[in-house]
């Protein structure tokens, strides 16, 4: 699927992942507003309030702010993980719960 439908399944609260990425359990989703909490020894940052944010988590299992290359945005490859990891299509599905929202 392509990037739009990759983000609107992120919307609703779904992992996605490229197939053409290299690294092993690698994938994106939302970080909704003012859910992740945190301090910071620079002045003026701690209790601000935070925005929603695009995060991945890593090959090595660490989280990380995530943007989009042009390369991903234009990519076909995107897919929806299930609960286990693995891959599935999920347009229709996708389709459905957008026209609920």
């Amino acid at each position: 699927m392509g990037f739009g439908d990759a983000v609107r399944s992120m919307g609703i609260g779904h992992k996605v992942s490229r197939s053409g990425w290299n690294g092993k359990g690698m994938f994106i989703f939302i970080v909704a507003g003012n859910c992740w909490e945190f301090s910071c020894d620079i002045e003026g940052v701690d209790g601000l309030d935070t925005l929603p944010f695009t995060c991945m988590k890593t090959a090595d299992n660490k989280l990380i702010p995530w943007l989009a290359s042009q390369e991903d945005v234009l990519a076909y490859d995107w897919v929806v993980l299930d609960e286990q990891g693995g891959y599935r299509v999920a347009k229709q599905e996708l389709r459905k719960q957008s026209r609920k929202g």
